[in-house]
């Protein structure tokens, strides 16, 4: 057993020793930015560091909730970039959410020459790692970050990037902010600022023990998707299309209802705004009179969307730091099922339709821009 030190080599220093391109790899869920954060690195090379670069995304049909990667290339400005294909074998792999780690797929491609930057959790300082071949491990507490700037976890994951990156100036990460948050937000751009540059501050080096022994010898391609000789036979696909085992905490923004109990009305709004029917109502009394009584939240199925605190007209339901609450009161998973799932995976929908919603635009003091 060997633990890993030292830093990665940066931008710069990898095109210096003949390397053609400098990849990035963003792994993220949708509704987290990963997006434009993307775009906004790929500008950045072009404008601020006098090189070429590209950048795309791969999502599907709709983004917000679901796996997206962007994918970064830069090499000097004397040469094209003629590969347009996803990055396989990243130089920086940056993955946004901590949940993402248990898929074993994050990881693949990764070499001992992979830098990686983590989005943790508060409070996780020795993450569950699956990957078995990366260089330097790199984490920081992102969703805090951005929460306590009133910013957004992509800027400040684009300046902990920057910092790995070797980017000694600050201010072209800060120019490029500017030039892509400021016409379109300008309320929202010191709030966003100010996240990069505490991305760029508190992104920290972990101290990742890795078993030597078994990084060697293991394949690290990105294998292919289903074709005529890997799909299933007779063209099935045996897993089955159900939500019921999606777990959806991935998706909240670091916020979530609290239930207070001995100011419920019962009058079962909040029931009704919900879009993935979390509260759970049983026969009960309330006031002498026998009536669907509320019994708590399953917050399995909760994405943080907040429209229940909105609609609550007795402040039953408040808004609370997710991280303050880790044992979380009247935790009630669905009583209406048959069988409870044996295991729940951690995916699902985001609590926002689209950037420019009116819950976004509504709530720019919790954290969103």
């Amino acid at each position: 057993m060997e633990q890993r030190k030292g830093i990665a080599f940066g931008l710069q220093e990898r095109l210096a020793s003949g390397k053609e391109y400098y990849e990035i790899r963003l792994e993220s869920i949708g509704g987290l930015g990963a997006n434009l954060c993307g775009k906004m690195l790929g500008e950045l090379g072009v404008r601020y560091l006098d090189l070429n670069s590209s950048s795309f995304s791969s999502y599907g049909s709709e983004k917000t909730g679901t796996p997206v990667k962007g994918f970064i290339r830069y090499c000097k400005k004397d040469k094209e970039i003629r590969v347009h294909s996803p990055v396989i074998e990243p130089d920086l792999l940056v993955i946004f959410h901590q949940a993402l780690l248990k898929d074993k797929s994050v990881w693949k491609g990764c070499t001992p020459e992979t830098a990686v930057i983590i989005a943790l959790e508060p409070g996780q300082e020795q993450p569950e790692i699956m990957g078995e071949q990366f260089g330097t491990c790199y984490g920081l507490e992102a969703q805090r970050i951005a929460m306590e700037t009133h910013s957004r976890i992509n800027v400040v994951m684009l300046g902990a990037a920057l910092k790995v990156m070797g980017i000694e100036k600050l201010a072209v990460g800060e120019q490029i902010c500017k030039d892509t948050l400021g016409k379109k937000y300008p309320d929202a751009l010191k709030g966003n600022l100010e996240g990069m540059k505490r991305g760029y501050e508190e992104v920290r080096e972990l101290q990742i023990t890795v078993n030597l022994q078994q990084t060697t010898g293991r394949g690290s391609t990105e294998t292919s998707e289903w074709g005529y000789a890997t799909a299933p036979i007779g063209g099935i696909n045996p897993r089955i299309g159900s939500t019921v085992i999606a777990d959806l905490s991935p998706s909240r923004q670091g916020y979530i209802p609290l239930f207070i109990k001995e100011r419920c009305i019962n009058c079962g709004l909040c029931h009704s705004t919900c879009p993935d029917m979390v509260f759970q109502f049983a026969k009960g009394e309330y006031k002498g009179r026998e009536m669907m009584v509320n019994q708590g939240l399953d917050y399995y199925h909760c994405k943080g969307c907040l429209r229940c605190v909105d609609v609550c007209p007795v402040e039953a339901l408040v808004t609370g730091v997710e991280a303050e609450h880790a044992n979380k009161e009247y935790f009630m998973p669905n009583q209406e099922l048959l069988r409870m799932p044996e295991y729940y995976e951690e995916a699902g929908p985001d609590g926002y339709i689209t950037s420019e919603s009116y819950l976004t635009e509504k709530r720019m003091e919790g954290g969103e821009v």
